[in-house]
């Protein structure tokens, strides 16, 4: 079986460490008078070589922009259950915050896991993105090392 050296800490700038499907549930906003502000609630999941599990219940990503500004900012919060690669049940807890100035979102993914195989991931800098897909209502969040 694959250990820690061979998953985590071979990875260079640039590899992808994990790949989440997100499945939008809900969205709900305001369209205030100095700008607006959203929560984007989802569920989702992640299979790849070092975790595969699901998304829990309360994920939400909420964004603001004030008026006027092409900024918006983001912060998901978001926790994830299923097994390390080792086969060990774990969690993953993920705080995504970023911003998108008229564009392209861009993020700084934090990570806490009460995994002892993926504990490397909690000293990790990342830089996240996020896309589409071809289904509707389903994004992608990729987890990069920095």
């Amino acid at each position: 079986m694959n250990n820690t050296a061979d998953l985590l800490s071979d990875k260079r700038s640039g590899d992808e460490i994990l790949t989440i499907d997100v499945i939008l549930k809900e969205v709900n906003e305001v369209k205030g008078h100095s700008g607006e502000a959203c929560m984007i609630l989802f569920d989702g999941y992640c299979h790849n070589d070092i975790f595969n599990g699901d998304i829990l219940n309360g994920g939400v990503d909420t964004q603001r922009q004030e008026a006027g500004s092409l900024l918006r900012t983001l912060s998901a919060r978001y926790i994830l259950k299923g097994k390390d690669f080792e086969g060990n049940d774990c969690k993953i807890f993920i705080e995504n915050n970023g911003t998108a100035n008229g564009g392209q979102f861009t993020t700084t993914p934090k990570i806490l896991t009460d995994s002892s195989a993926l504990k490397p991931l909690e000293s990790y800098d990342f830089v996240g993105s996020i896309s589409d897909t071809e289904e509707e209502g389903h994004i992608k969040i990729h987890i990069k090392k920095k």
